[in-house]
């Protein structure tokens, strides 16, 4: 008989060590280690050898492209973060906070693949067949192709895909799943790699899709090994403050579309429903609430582009160092165009407290609205209200310039399309396209842009 030998593996990155360790020496974290039983005559057993032999080295001049076959969600902000649709036998997953809306999503995801006659297996490792039923009464879910199916073991779950046969698998979630091959705890780095592989397996031997959920840790990053993310196709990480009703489906990784594809939806008791125009949510309330220190930015999240105001508040600080807060917005990027400020055009904000946010809960995190930044810090510190027809893009470089960003086109003709009738730039952006309705205007510095845009430039 083999000896059963332990070793100890972090949780947040894998790192395997034969002793405890108080802190990971590869991740850095903090009583992280878990003691997992090694057995290598359970390695022996091997279920992908017979499907790796299966395919034979081939020359890459005979190889057959074959039409990648999608189905559609019927959701179609869903469909716009999957590349158009759910790829035959891929892996996905979807990774969010609790209480974020996964479940919710991929049971109304379920109801509309299985109103095409399609067969959808939900395999829900944490929850009841009478709570899953009781939440899809409430989401308006019904279908005789949708089997419910409470399991936690691999072995028999890998059963039933073989006897049913469906065209979508949904596995909620992986953490909650265990194999009997890797003796220890569901949710540790063994099990949730061994179960990962074992999935992704039977999703391109037997062509069929699977959805795993994920979980996330307490910094946001999602559970488990790292090498989690790259085993699966497609990774979704679901946003939102779960204190507000808007939600964020962002793609991270998608071997089959686009990254950084997002869709938007809003929460409410029926479940999530799509945000069709995001942009003209956002700035439902910025005419009515205009003050001085609001701008409107257009951000550009994948390939869509989204008007979103952006709030700045500069006061007297009582501390000795004064505060400096972002909400949806990087900190470090807030403070890199506070020192610009002080630096290229005078303006001394070493004693007052400066807070920014973004309005919708959002969170924008590309450099190009710097400049939307930049000026409603400027017009929350000089009281001027700043025009509410004029939409702003830049990246600001150190030197005071502003620099040229992508999708400007695209911008500006999102921008068009909501009544903006003046729109800032970059000089350094060459633009193809005519625009007849909306007025571009291109500044070179920061100094340039205050002036031409506090002032009213026309």
């Amino acid at each position: 008989m083999a000896k059963i030998k332990s070793k100890f593996v972090c949780q947040n990155c894998g790192y395997e060590t034969a002793g405890y360790l108080g802190k990971c020496p590869e991740c850095g974290s903090w009583a992280s280690f878990v003691e997992e039983i090694n057995s290598p005559a359970l390695k022996k057993e091997s279920p992908s050898i017979d499907v790796i032999d299966s395919f034979p080295p081939m020359k890459l001049s005979e190889i057959e492209m074959n039409s990648e076959i999608r189905m559609s969600t019927n959701i179609s902000e869903f469909d716009r973060v999957l590349g158009g649709g759910i790829v035959q036998g891929s892996l996905t997953l979807i990774a969010g906070d609790p209480g974020i809306g996964k479940s919710t999503i991929l049971l109304q995801t379920s109801g509309e693949i299985c109103k095409k006659e399609k067969t959808v297996l939900y395999i829900s490792a944490e929850e009841s067949a009478s709570q899953i039923k009781l939440r899809a009464e409430r989401l308006g879910v019904k279908s005789d192709n949708l089997y419910i199916y409470p399991q936690t073991n691999l072995e028999l779950i890998k059963k039933h895909i073989e006897e049913l046969k469906p065209d979508l698998v949904i596995i909620d979630s992986i953490q909650a799943v265990y194999t009997s091959l890797i003796q220890s705890s569901a949710g540790s780095v063994s099990q949730i790699r061994e179960c990962t592989n074992s999935l992704m397996q039977i999703a391109k031997s037997q062509n069929v899709s699977i959805i795993v959920i994920g979980h996330v840790t307490k910094e946001g990053n999602i559970a488990g090994p790292k090498v989690l993310e790259h085993m699966v196709d497609t990774v979704i990480q679901f946003e939102g403050d779960k204190y507000k009703t808007y939600r964020i489906l962002r793609s991270i990784k998608n071997r089959f579309g686009n990254t950084s594809e997002v869709g938007i939806f809003e929460m409410s008791s029926k479940g999530l429903s799509e945000v069709v125009n995001p942009s003209e949510l956002f700035l439902k309330e910025y005419n009515q609430t205009q003050t001085p220190g609001s701008t409107i930015i257009v951000t550009s999240e994948g390939t869509r582009p989204l008007l979103v105001e952006i709030q700045a508040l500069v006061g007297t600080t009582p501390y000795p160092t004064p505060r400096r807060i972002a909400n949806g917005v990087d900190t470090g990027r807030v403070l890199q165009i506070l020192a610009v400020l002080e630096k290229r055009i005078g303006l001394n904000l070493s004693k007052q407290d400066v807070y920014v946010n973004v309005i919708g809960g959002i969170d924008v995190n590309e450099p190009a609205a710097d400049l939307g930044i930049a000026l409603a810090i400027v017009t929350c510190v000089r009281d001027v209200v700043f025009d509410s027809h004029t939409a702003i893009i830049g990246e600001i470089g150190l030197s005071g310039e502003i620099r040229a960003v992508n999708h400007i086109e695209k911008r500006i003709n999102e921008a068009q399309k909501l009544g903006f009738k003046r729109i800032i730039i970059p000089e350094a952006n060459e633009i193809q396209e005519e625009f007849k309705d909306i007025k571009i205007i291109k500044v070179k510095r920061i100094l340039e842009a205050i002036t031409r845009g506090i002032g009213n430039d026309n």
